[in-house]
């Protein structure tokens, strides 16, 4: 069951920025989202090292609402509120999540990293995931710069927990959870493609009076 849902999220993830990044690159969207989500990282490598599309100029035809960022971030918002939630959900029950033949998660849930204030980390997670997608969902409907600032700014904060986290898993509990490193990998894009969507803010955001 838990190899089976890491599957689907790493179907998600990359074929959501798979798909954004084939648009963007005059390529079909659909297409590269299937590529994506087989091929992960190398079906990203691929569009960046082939030659732009001849297709329609990006945002035109049926995938002009999906081009614009924010939905990009929602759906990483997603990717991230799914694992936070799961891993939630299994800890607040008394469980132990399981990364099957992969091991790790039992050892760093168990560890007294695991948990803040007798509070699963993974419970600040879903709260993260979950103020960050209102944020892209808002951004997306009024495109105020504020709100995308503030999912920059979070995502950021959230960039660096995860990379202590990070630390404490390989130096201090030495071992490393598939989930937690899954939704570290969402939180990366999140704060990647809000930062260069920041850098260019002016293709996107709505002048204010």
């Amino acid at each position: 069951m838990e190899v089976l849902a890491f599957v689907t999220l790493w179907f998600v993830l990359f074929g959501l920025v798979s798909g954004w990044l084939a648009d963007a690159r005059r390529r079909d969207p659909l297409t590269w989202f299937i590529v994506g989500g087989f091929a992960g990282p190398f079906a990203l490598a691929a569009l960046l090292l082939l030659p732009r599309g001849t297709g329609l100029p990006p945002g035109d035809g049926r995938f002009a609402a999906l081009r614009h960022p924010a939905a990009l971030l929602a759906g990483l918002d997603l990717v991230g509120l799914a694992i936070a939630s799961y891993l939630s959900v299994v800890e607040l029950s008394g469980g132990l999540p399981s990364c099957g033949p992969l091991h790790g998660c039992e050892e760093v849930a168990q560890s007294q990293y695991a948990r803040i204030g007798g509070v699963p980390v993974a419970v600040g997670g879903v709260v993260l995931s979950l103020t960050l997608l209102i944020l892209a969902l808002a951004w997306w409907r009024t495109e105020a710069p504020a709100l995308l600032a503030a999912h920059y700014g979070l995502s950021l904060a959230g960039l660096m927990f995860e990379g202590y986290f990070t630390y404490l898993e390989l130096f201090v509990i030495h071992a490393v959870c598939v989930w937690c490193a899954t939704y570290g990998i969402s939180l990366l894009a999140r704060f990647l493609v809000s930062l260069w969507v920041w850098m260019h803010r002016e293709r996107y955001v709505r002048a204010t009076a």
